[in-house]
């Protein structure tokens, strides 16, 4: 490149060539060209934009997921800046079985519609304590990870599953 059309002194963005072609003769008074050229993006940056998409396109289907590794974070953080949180947290695991026993009195239920309220009630009062027990030793804590998995597992699956059917 000559050093008429190469930019000095301008400041541009990083991974952004810019060429300023010169003013032409006949046109004294006009303002020069100015073409910018992007850099080509990496491959990283491509694998990280179609992943990105992915998860952007799927977001409903992938809402238990998203609402576990939250869980996770917030039991880090309550564990760090207040482990006796966990104190607090614990009688909560015991609403979802209050709620399936109040339901239950209200509108009694068999089947396969007394099968899903239980196990959403188990799983609520599981994920809950956890996030009790978490909150007081870590999340990361002895078998506290597993724990959280197999309620992760459990609640993506039962996800997809009511979806479908719905």
């Amino acid at each position: 490149m000559s050093s008429r059309t190469r930019a000095r002194g301008v400041k541009t963005a990083a991974g952004v060539h810019t060429v300023r072609i010169p003013r032409q003769r006949s046109r004294r008074r006009a303002d020069p060209f100015v073409i910018v050229v992007p850099e080509r993006p990496s491959l990283a940056r491509e694998a990280a934009a179609v992943v990105g998409g992915w998860l952007w396109r799927s977001r409903r289907a992938l809402a238990p997921t998203g609402l576990a590794v939250l869980a996770l974070i917030v039991a880090g953080l309550l564990h760090v800046m207040a482990w006796w949180s966990g104190l607090l947290l614990a009688p909560t695991a015991a609403g979802p079985l209050v709620w399936l026993l109040l339901m239950q009195r209200r509108r009694p239920a068999s089947g396969s519609v007394l099968a899903w309220r239980t196990g959403l009630a188990a799983l609520a009062s599981s994920a809950l304590a956890w996030l009790a027990v978490a909150a007081g030793f870590g999340p990361l804590a002895g078998p506290l990870e597993l724990w959280w998995l197999l309620t992760l597992i459990v609640a993506q699956t039962a996800w997809l599953i009511v979806r479908r059917t719905h």
